[in-house]
């Protein structure tokens, strides 16, 4: 047995989902390579008397699925797993994948049915605002190959930054958390990038393990009509298992109104056409985690990395509400360090981060000494 999945499996019941005797848990768990996580979490679920649900998936049937699908099937499937998401007190995600493109050649129409008519309703209606939920990946050889690192490498990087102090993280943010409540404007300016907007009267939503491992962010959202400016994000992103390179996005008024990349224009755009929210922002957010400093083409990942930010399009967490409702939830990630060309990130006119580290003395316990690397 595996010391570090033994930890892992600690912090998922323990920390992240808080699990109770009696409570139900559903672990869903896609494509992975052997059943060792799930067994640890299963026995763990038991010993503090909680029931574990067991649902193990694969990704290359539900591609099939969602090929094959018309709406109809789609919304019965929705209302069969929805019924039993009802029922949970908890939900563990955990995902791997022999190839992060299986779902590459998917008609963009086919994925968009699939976000829209299956994961709205079970995920984010349901899973995201009613139970204490927590997603994470499960290393493979793909996903050290898409983070250019040996297996041995990635894994010891996986089960560090996973398995961070993440009780010491909660205690660092709440200054953070201060600062936002209490800021009104945002700017955020890096190259390509000028962008202003109001937090007002958003509630701020530290993230510390307790729903993606890894974490390290600290989010709100803009007030929905409030976004102007440009925005280009400098990290790739997969997403509906195509990679979008150098987005750049126009806003006016909150809305997205010209959006471009390298290559994939077409299907930017017929992403953020799903429906009417998907042109808005439904979240921003502040990277903290400082063990995590390149990106890997994995967004739980790439989104926590200290010294970045994501803005993304798409439906609002209701924690955090800003009222935008989408189909659609896609963080894109500017990194603002200076190996990514620096950045500035302003509150009411004060600086308060700059080429990835925060410059005001409340701040400082968020810096690279502090929490990591």
């Amino acid at each position: 047995m595996d010391s570090r999945k033994d930890r892992l499996a600690d912090v998922l019941v323990g920390h992240s989902c808080e699990l109770k005797a009696g409570e139900k848990v559903l672990i869903e768990a896609f494509d992975l390579p052997c059943p060792e996580l799930v067994s640890l979490l299963v026995k763990k679920v038991r010993d503090v008397g909680a029931i574990p649900v067991v649902e193990l998936r694969n990704n290359r049937i539900l591609r099939d699925l969602i090929c094959s699908a018309d709406v109809a099937t789609l919304k019965a499937i929705a209302e069969i797993d929805a019924a039993r998401m009802k029922q949970m007190d908890a939900y563990i995600g955990i995902r791997a994948s022999d190839n992060n493109a299986e779902f590459s050649d998917v008609p963009a129409e086919k994925l968009e049915a699939y976000q829209q008519h299956y994961v709205q309703p079970v995920h984010f209606e349901i899973r995201v605002p009613e139970t204490r939920w927590v997603v994470l990946r499960y290393p493979t050889a793909s996903m050290a190959q898409s983070a250019n690192m040996s297996t041995e490498a990635f894994e010891e990087f996986y089960y560090r930054v996973c398995t961070a102090d993440y009780a010491a993280m909660e205690k660092a943010q709440q200054p953070l958390i201060e600062r936002m409540l209490k800021a009104n404007q945002v700017r955020i300016v890096s190259p390509g990038t000028d962008l202003s907007f109001s937090i007002q009267d958003i509630p701020v939503i530290p993230c510390n393990g307790r729903r993606n491992i890894p974490d390290g962010e600290v989010f709100t959202a803009p007030v929905r009509d409030s976004v102007n400016g440009e925005i280009t994000y400098n990290i790739a992103s997969r997403y509906q298992g195509t990679v979008f390179q150098n987005i750049r996005f126009v806003f006016r008024d909150g809305k997205i109104v010209e959006a471009s990349c390298t290559g994939e224009t077409e299907r930017l755009n017929a992403i953020l056409d799903t429906d009417e929210g998907a042109r808005f922002i439904g979240e921003f957010s502040l990277g903290v985690n400082y063990e995590i400093q390149q990106p890997i083409l994995d967004t739980l990942f790439d989104e926590k990395i200290g010294g970045s930010l994501h803005f993304t399009p798409g439906n609002a967490y209701t924690t955090a509400d800003n009222g935008n409702r989408s189909a659609v939830h896609w963080d894109l990630i500017l990194a603002q360090t200076p190996e990514f060309g620096g950045g500035e990130v302003w509150f009411d006119d004060v600086l308060i981060r700059k080429d990835g580290l925060f410059v005001v003395d409340d701040l400082a316990v968020l810096n690279p000494q502090y929490l990591g690397a």
